[in-house]
């Protein structure tokens, strides 16, 4: 028997029984619809990681007030990072290119009838670049403004919403901060929550000299955020900030440090290492169904075999060699995951895009991931399809002829 006809043999087979053909096919449908859907979601949740990544900037370090520790044991007064600690960072780390002081409180905010309580910064212009905000609207206060203690405020993408207003209609607007008069000068572009206490969206920015006279009436900073000069020099980076810092603070060599110097992009590369886990993890658990439906594939073929024992007689009586039954059977099962295996990627790819649509999770449909849950199909047929084509092979033409 030549290829072509072995091939059209076992489709007119499958053809012949539908129903079952497709209740065969519903595991590996399954199975491979939800392995591209958890790849998808798995995938969705890395791009989610390195574009807050990004957002963040993979060269910020912050520092953080600490506590004191006297014999390793932490005192109850916690140590203030104050603005000569920002000074001297500016002035003495040399693998540092800003340095960013904030002072941040929790303040009640009025415009109009509207009252609202968010997080008021006192913070630089270079705040925007190296935390990588945009204005969308308006301006960043300057160092002029800083200077000069104007009563300037830029607002997160958050804010207007929340005082019913539209953020390009703002500008130029007054709110009262503490009851003392802002004015409105600019809108920040949107960065996301970042954290699950604090949304950067929803704080305004005030020039940090209008913090400490006016509104705050302190220079304790809330944090320093210091960009190092590229990804190579952070490490660099780090050990000068403590140097600075630990001669700033008189620590003696042997007591721990009074602050706290966050990476963000060790923060960052744990959850990313978190959420490649999950994403295998989904993935194996959804392969689990493939595996499923492998069994099935075989479980039908081997009643299919049995049901066409007389059928396969014939064939070899008239000529058929083992190896023509062999790879007739070889095709039902190949055909049937792969099939199968079409039915899923669609049915997975819809599945993605529609909770990406519905419920707003992140997802990202790869095209190895479609590739490699397609050849897997095509390997489960082979594999549970092995054993029935031999048996089919292996039977002996006049015990299959009187086979009833």
């Amino acid at each position: 028997m030549l290829l072509g006809e072995i091939v059209q043999v076992a489709l007119e087979a499958l053809r012949a029984n539908k129903l079952r053909s497709l209740l065969t096919m519903l595991g590996i449908i399954i199975g491979v619809g939800a392995v591209i859907t958890m790849l998808a979601l798995g995938s969705g949740a890395e791009q989610s990681v390195r574009e807050r990544l990004q957002a963040l900037g993979p060269t910020l370090l912050t520092v953080y007030p600490g506590q004191s520790f006297h014999h390793g044991v932490a005192s109850d007064n916690r140590v203030s990072l104050t603005m000569d600690d920002d000074t001297a960072l500016a002035n003495s780390a040399h693998y540092v290119t800003d340095v960013v002081p904030e002072l941040r409180a929790s303040l009640q905010v009025q415009k109009g009838n509207r009252n609202i309580n968010v997080n008021v910064l006192g913070t630089t212009p270079s705040f925007v670049p190296v935390k990588n905000y945009t204005i969308t609207a308006g301006r960043m206060f300057t160092a002029g403004d800083d200077a000069a203690r104007r009563r300037v405020a830029v607002l997160g993408s958050a804010v207007p919403t929340m005082l019913d207003a539209t953020p390009a209609a703002m500008i130029g607007q007054e709110i009262a901060i503490r009851g003392i008069p802002f004015e409105i000068i600019g809108i920040l572009s949107e960065k996301g929550s970042q954290e699950p206490t604090s949304n950067p969206d929803e704080h305004i920015l005030i020039p940090l000299e209008t913090a400490r006279y006016r509104i705050m009436g302190t220079d304790r900073l809330r944090s320093i955020t210091v960009k190092a000069a590229d990804l190579t020099s952070m490490n660099l980076a780090m050990i000068e900030i403590e140097r600075v810092l630990r001669r700033q603070h008189k620590i003696r060599p042997g007591r721990d440090d009074d602050f706290q110097i966050r990476n963000q992009t060790d923060i960052l590369a744990t959850l990313q290492h978190t959420t490649e886990t999950f994403k295998y993890l989904l993935a194996g658990i959804a392969a689990v169904s493939l595996l499923v439906g492998g069994i099935g594939i075989m479980n039908i073929m081997l009643v299919s075999v049995t049901e066409r024992t007389r059928e396969i007689g014939v064939r070899k009586a008239l000529g058929a060699t083992r190896l023509n039954v062999l790879l007739q059977f070889l095709v039902e099962a190949l055909v049937l995951c792969l099939v199968g295996g079409l039915i899923g990627v669609l049915i997975g790819s819809i599945g993605a895009v529609a909770l990406s649509k519905l419920a707003h999770w992140n997802t990202l449909i790869s095209p190895l991931a479609i590739l490699l849950a397609f050849a897997f199909s095509a390997a489960v047929g082979l594999f549970f399809g092995i054993w029935p084509a031999r048996r089919a092979a292996s039977l002996d033409p006049i015990i299959a002829l009187r086979y009833e």
